[in-house]
């Protein structure tokens, strides 16, 4: 005999005496452990639910945030410009978004130069420019110069997308060498207003007017940049020149304001250069700093990128 048979019998005789009969006293013996073993299996499962389900809800929380953040960067991306030049917290100038090469590089890939323009692709820092003012002194010299900005930090995923030159190097271009009499365009961004008007009196050249260029969207919106304070949703040229007027040049032409689409990456409106052309018609014009999709029939074009 085990000693629990032994309990069951004694448990079973004092039942006995007290009136109860045996079965229900084994009964009761026989299910004294079993609820505490079902009980031990239920709370254990609880406790393991419980724990899945705390995770489980922490999981969707991160990834309710993580959709809340993918949501508010793809309205950004929505709002942010397809070229947004932004330079030194949101000056806008020759600069390009990050990533946004791969369309401009498929239309380039397609690109044909105009049948009468004049490409040369070089270093304009070690360009032989003393053989060229030999060869043809110009009417007109536009350039957008990769100013050298005060952070190489862009804002919001803008990346700047070429060299950029300290002002120092501009000033060394031997400008004065390359005309003798006529206009001066350049572009400029607004923490480098008071470099251009210095390298103008540099130049031998005079102030006399500037062009605003309101830039557009497809649907005919401006289209606003990033900028320090405000938001930019232009770019300005600035207008000097220098002797006498050019053979044939016109007066009180145009417009100084220029409402244009944005086109490809650093591609200034093709509404300036018809401004130039009607300025001085038959003129000689150079561009600096050009690249390909700046290529113009009857323009000299000089630039690394081309």
């Amino acid at each position: 005999m085990t000693l629990s048979d032994e309990v069951i019998m004694t448990d079973s005789g004092n039942d006995s005496e007290s009136g109860n009969s045996s079965p229900a006293g084994a009964s009761i013996i026989a299910q004294s452990s079993s609820p505490l073993t079902s009980n031990s299996s239920s709370v254990f499962a609880s406790l393991t639910a419980g724990g899945r389900l705390a995770k489980l809800l922490a999981r969707e929380k991160e990834l309710i945030a993580t959709l809340e953040q993918l949501t508010r960067d793809i309205e950004q991306l929505e709002q942010t410009p397809e070229e947004d030049d932004t330079k030194d917290g949101g000056e806008e100038g020759e600069g390009a978004v990050a990533g946004a090469g791969d369309e401009e590089a498929d239309d380039l890939e397609e690109f044909e130069a105009p049948e009468w323009c004049v490409p040369i692709k070089a270093n304009v820092m070690t360009y032989d420019w003393d053989s060229l003012a030999q060869e043809c002194q110009f009417d007109v010299i536009l350039m957008d110069p990769p100013w050298q900005l005060a952070t190489h930090a862009p804002t919001r995923g803008v990346a700047i997308a070429y060299q950029q030159l300290p002002d120092i190097c501009i000033e060394e271009l031997p400008v004065p060498k390359l005309s003798a009499n006529g206009f001066i365009f350049i572009w400029v961004i607004n923490n480098k207003y008071a470099k251009a008007f210095d390298l103008m009196r540099r130049w031998g050249y005079s102030y006399v007017d500037d062009i605003t260029w309101v830039k557009q969207t497809v649907n005919r919106r401006m289209a606003k940049g990033h900028g320090y304070y405000l938001q930019h949703a232009k770019e300005t040229c600035l207008v000097g020149k220098k002797g006498e007027d050019p053979p044939g040049c016109r007066h009180s032409i145009g417009s100084d304001v220029i409402f244009s689409e944005r086109r490809g990456q650093s591609q200034k409106p093709e509404e300036l250069y018809e401004l130039i052309e009607e300025l001085v018609p038959n003129g000689r014009y150079l561009e600096i700093f050009g690249r390909k999709n700046n290529l113009r029939d009857y323009w000299v074009t000089v630039g690394n990128e081309l």
